[in-house]
């Protein structure tokens, strides 16, 4: 099969995917196609997933709108099946990979599972295929790892045997079916003609702008945008800590530096998490190291961020030191343990390195959070008899919160806000002693 036949049976509705990896992306990705009339195989081996999925049970379980009824209404009418098993991929004419591509300690990317996968799909994968890398990976890597890869293991040779892109992702838990309709896609083909056989691939739901690139490109493109995120993050941070510091108030001064045409300072935060920014910043680094470039201002931003946590543990510090109280032996009321509001998704979340600072200064952290089984229950319960509470997520149920029935639960009247989500006003009132991040 060429191009011209695939493309023809993309365009017919006759061509058969596998998406590979089915978690925040893989899974509303094969739901998607299967709405549009396609027939999609998602594949996964973590146990027990595939057949959950076969079961019509949506397995992601933060707040995503539409997801569960796309799920099921694409099992349901036979178009979407999952399996843990590749043999069965022999028949696929493309395979769209979304598996994870984290960074280990030294910020250096582990590519266990994208090489695991694409050793498996190389064994089965018939001539004339087209592999699409939806993961995020560093620049060249494409060129680097995947294709060399691909090549050796299935005996072929790119742009004859098979077709290779990369068309990264731009989602957000809460949002991942609108984010993949309706946000524009880098579509880096290995070739011009492959870019345009993935546009007419993507054409089925994306309704914005599909960008033809080459894969270079669409790699640079994808991890510059969140680097790009992550120092803006990290200036706001910064000046949070400067207000602090001269008392005055962060969110103020972002409000009239906003009025400044051409400004738009980001929200300062109690820390940077999920799986995309606080790693994809480390992939666009280690790109650049691979070929001698040494950055500086990402690494330092990256520094800024992950000391976040850490300063509302200072702040609690001072807070709790303002009604007599000392840190050691306090119980810490944490609220928020995903790195996202109405979320359930708690990579990299920044509540982790908060509850490891505590434990290390003798306190007892007691962590709530509706949208995680683990912690969720009656919050005012759960913060019951607590010398101090700390906002770290804004999730809706925090933001309706009764402060003063709060207030009452609490053994002192101690708040700490990282997300702003109360007034001044409001927790004095109720009787609170009130910390904002970024107000002195």
């Amino acid at each position: 099969m060429n191009l011209n036949e695939l493309r023809a049976r993309i365009e017919t509705k006759t061509a058969k995917l596998a998406v590979i990896g089915q978690g925040y992306v893989g899974l509303p990705v094969a739901a998607l196609f299967a709405g549009q009339g396609l027939d999609v195989l998602g594949v996964d081996i973590k146990p027990g997933l595939a057949e959950k999925i076969n079961a019509g049970i949506n397995p992601i379980e933060g707040f995503e709108p539409g997801l569960a009824e796309l799920l099921q209404e694409g099992i349901s009418s036979g178009r979407l099946r999952a399996t843990a098993d590749y043999k069965e991929l022999a028949d696929r004419d493309v395979f769209i990979v979304a598996v994870e591509t984290p960074v280990d300690d030294n910020h250096i990317p582990r590519y266990n599972a994208l090489r695991a996968a694409l050793t498996s799909l190389a064994s089965v994968m018939k001539h004339g295929v087209l592999v699409i890398i939806e993961s995020t990976i560093a620049p060249r890597t494409m060129n680097d790892l995947v294709l060399p890869l691909l090549e050796k293991q299935s005996g072929k040779k790119v742009n004859e045997g098979f077709f290779l892109g990369n068309c990264p992702e731009r989602v957000m838990p809460g949002k991942l079916l609108n984010n993949l309709r309706k946000m524009s896609r880098v579509v880096g083909g290995m070739t011009p003609e492959t870019s345009e056989t993935m546009i007419a691939l993507y054409k089925n739901f994306v309704e914005a702008d599909l960008d033809p690139a080459d894969c270079i490109t669409a790699e640079l493109v994808k991890t510059v945008e969140n680097a790009y995120r992550d120092v803006q993050i990290a200036f706001a941070n910064e000046v949070a800590l400067v207000a602090e510091a001269a008392g005055g108030d962060v969110w103020k001064v972002r409000e009239l530096v906003n009025k400044s045409p051409g400004r738009q300072m980001h929200l300062p935060g109690a820390g940077v998490g999920g799986h995309c920014i606080p790693k994809d910043p480390w992939l666009l680094v280690h790109g650049a190291e691979e070929k001698g470039v040494q950055l500086r201002l990402i690494p330092a931003a990256r520094s800024v961020n992950d000391s976040m946590p850490l300063h509302m543990v200072k702040l609690l510090e001072d807070a709790l030191a303002g009604v007599g109280k000392p840190i050691l032996d306090a119980r810490i009321a944490v609220l928020g343990y995903a790195y996202l509001e109405d979320s359930d998704d708690t990579r990299n979340s920044p509540t982790r390195s908060l509850v490891a600072r505590l434990y290390e200064l003798g306190a007892e952290p007691v962590i709530h959070d509706p949208w995680i089984a683990e912690y969720n229950g009656d919050v005012y319960e759960k913060v019951k008899g607590c010398d101090a509470a700390v906002v770290m997520v804004a999730h809706s149920e925090y933001k309706t919160m009764d402060l003063s029935k709060l207030k009452s639960a609490l053994s002192s009247p101690v708040l700490v806000d990282g997300r702003r989500v109360y007034s001044l006003e409001g927790a004095q009132s109720a009787g609170l002693v009130y910390h904002k991040l970024g107000t002195g």
